[in-house]
């Protein structure tokens, strides 16, 4: 493969016009790129688009989102129809309830709640309280609950958040359950797994940390499954598995109940 690469002060406006009102879209400035793959050239006038993080694509970004909500915001009947699907939504649901140890875990939604809470009582008698609420995890929502998993004695439970709003990295952390105080270990550049229960510990998968500035672009290879031990540092951790000749293949793991 080949690539070239020349900027040309070229540029585009185009205009739309609609209910007769006319909408003016920011010029894109095109570059002169092509790459050849196998003998063939493929022009990308557009590549400088792919660096998210430059002041020109978020300025870029900012004025085609000007645009757009000017629009949207304009449609006689969208507060209307925001109104119904509130109201069609507007209902508690539940998840399925599960058992560990004397502990039963479900997750509940009043009806508008961005994310469900999640609940547990003991035994099919007791009162639910609040186990975990993700909605008090941030302001805005952009930080969920992303997996949950308690040992099989019910005593702890590894749980992640979002690491970073808006990407698939999550943080694992680890709570005492009848305490609710968490340890102090926190397990970090944990993507697509949770953590499954082995002794006084659990699997879980992990990438290497990336390169500062690429936390949002680098590729998602060399995942790897390590095993941690409570109140022990993430650094401490046993690697168990990995596919140095498939670095683009995900790894999970999982244990049966007898571990």
């Amino acid at each position: 493969m080949t690539s070239q690469h020349r900027d040309e002060p070229l540029a585009s406006v185009e205009n739309s016009v609609e209910n007769g009102r006319k909408y003016f879209y920011p010029p894109t400035r095109k570059v002169a790129h092509s790459d050849t793959y196998f003998g063939a050239t493929v022009l990308d006038p557009y590549r400088w688009l792919e660096d998210d993080n430059s002041d020109e694509t978020r300025a870029w970004v900012a004025a085609q989102n000007q645009v757009t909500f000017d629009y949207l915001s304009r449609i006689p009947c969208r507060e209307k129809l925001v109104a119904r699907l509130k109201e069609l939504v507007n209902y508690p649901r539940y998840s399925a309830p599960f058992h560990k140890g004397d502990w039963i875990f479900f997750s509940k939604n009043d009806g508008l709640q961005n994310q469900s809470v999640l609940y547990i009582q003991k035994d099919l008698d007791g009162d639910p309280e609040v186990l975990i609420d993700p909605n008090l995890f941030s302001a805005n929502g952009t930080v969920r609950l992303t997996s949950f998993s308690v040992s099989n004695n019910g005593r702890y439970a590894v749980y992640g958040k979002t690491a970073i709003p808006g990407s698939d990295w999550q943080e694992l952390h680890v709570m005492e359950i009848a305490t609710r105080a968490e340890l102090p270990e926190t397990l970090k550049w944990v993507k697509f797994s949770g953590g499954a229960w082995r002794g006084d510990g659990f699997y879980y998968s992990r990438y290497p940390k990336p390169l500062p500035g690429t936390e949002l672009t680098a590729k998602n290879e060399n995942q790897k499954v390590y095993y941690h031990r409570l109140d022990t540092a993430q650094d401490e951790d046993e690697l168990v598995h990995e596919t140095p000749d498939h670095p683009s293949r995900f790894l999970s793991v999982g244990t049966t109940v007898d571990e």
